[in-house]
């Protein structure tokens, strides 16, 4: 089975996410009456498909695990055998010059699910050893172009490939999400609708990519904990990304809920304390982490990843995170990922206003791009200290 659910979703998991039950079982808040509503606009309940727990998925209802077939991979290699033949650079390559006649079609539906049902799709049939790394790159563009067409900059020096790779060669590589081999906490990207990265191959254990529904989490923090949410839509956090600036972590903009959520720019971590200069979380902010982290761990959906995947998720409406892992001794047994942002002219969500600079500063169109088809030195890639 390529997904599975871990735990239980609600009680009793919920119970260490600080949720007490009184005697006759219904949940219990310690804030007062003045502070234990929504605040003024938000729903009840947010009733999308976008909402779901990892345990409702079996095999048969797979629908966003998508299987390349033979007549697929084929048409794939003609439309890159004729991308090439343009002699264009590889950046250029779109929906126009990479045809995908049948398998188009396909995409296009799986990018409004991305969008508007379910948040999340796998494409899975690619084998890397089959292709250069200049074609795979050109077939990994190629196939996301129909899920989104714009590309986004993940640094100021316009990277727009993150490599994703164990690096041990320094203590702050090592503690970098980018190159560690431990698990990372429950994160959305700093910016970008659509978060996509290519598996080029899997580690030896481990490594398995961990999503979770922010509208679920919603859901059950309304019904719940009304009070976080509350604290969670507060304009006073305090970021340090890369400049400080305080915004809010929770946004319910043009009828849609949109979480941007990571702990590190906001705590800091071993390898990059947080400057003792910015201002500290307070209690409350304190434990509406915490509370997020373990709803998103009690809901969870583990998908065990192979190599040429090629994963598309909602960046606005899902959280994720990483499987701890080790690396073996053969290449094909050292995880790399390859990480790109992407953001859709059409199906595109509109950005709050406090989100936007980050999203210019990734998707405008004047900004120099710098393309790194192999991990690279960190002078030439530089780590950002406060990810999320």
């Amino acid at each position: 089975m390529d997904f599975k659910s871990t735990g239980p979703v609600l009680i009793p998991t919920l119970g260490s996410a600080g949720f007490s039950t009184s005697e006759n079982g219904s949940f219990a808040s310690s804030t007062s009456d003045r502070l234990s509503s929504l605040p003024v606009g938000y729903p009840a309940h947010m009733g999308q498909e976008l909402a779901w727990t990892g345990n409702q998925f079996g095999d048969h209802e797979l629908h966003f695990v998508y299987h390349l077939t033979e007549k697929d991979l084929i048409e794939i290699s003609s439309a890159k055998d004729h991308f090439l033949s343009l002699e264009l650079d590889g950046d250029q390559v779109n929906q126009e010059n990479f045809p995908l006649p049948t398998l188009g079609p396909e995409l296009d539906k799986l990018s409004n699910d991305i969008h508007n049902g379910t948040g999340l799709c796998v494409v899975r049939g690619i084998n890397p050893d089959n292709y250069s790394v200049e074609d795979l790159t050109i077939v990994w563009l190629g196939i996301q172009a129909y899920i989104a067409d714009q590309r986004g900059c993940q640094d100021h020096r316009g990277n727009m490939l993150v490599h994703i790779v164990a690096d041990n060669s320094s203590k702050i590589k090592l503690g970098h999400h980018r190159h560690s081999t431990s698990a990372i906490s429950f994160h959305n990207e700093e910016a970008g609708d659509v978060v996509a990265w290519l598996t080029r191959s899997t580690a030896a254990a481990g490594g398995k990519c961990i999503v979770a529904s922010a509208y679920t989490i919603y859901n059950i923090l309304a019904a719940h904990r009304p009070d976080i949410i509350r604290t969670l839509a507060k304009s006073d956090w305090p970021f340090a990304l890369p400049q400080f600036q305080c915004r809010p972590l929770m946004f319910y903009h043009e009828s849609r809920l949109i979480l941007n959520f990571g702990r590190t720019p906001l705590l800091g971590n071993a390898v990059h304390p947080r400057p003792q200069h910015l201002p500290k979380l307070n209690d409350r902010q304190r434990e509406a982490l915490d509370v997020v982290e373990a709803i998103a761990q009690a809901v969870q959906l583990e998908i065990k990843t192979q190599a040429g995947d090629m994963h598309f998720i909602n960046n606005l409406a899902v959280l994720h995170r990483r499987e701890g892992f080790v690396d073996g001794e053969s290449a094909q047994q050292k995880r790399h990922l390859v990480r790109m942002r992407l953001r859709s002219t059409r199906l595109g969500w509109d950005i709050p206003d406090a989100l936007k600079q980050e999203w210019d500063n990734a998707f405008d169109t004047d900004t120099y791009q710098t393309w790194h088809l192999e991990p690279m030195p960190g002078d030439v890639f530089p780590l950002r200290k406060y990810t999320n």
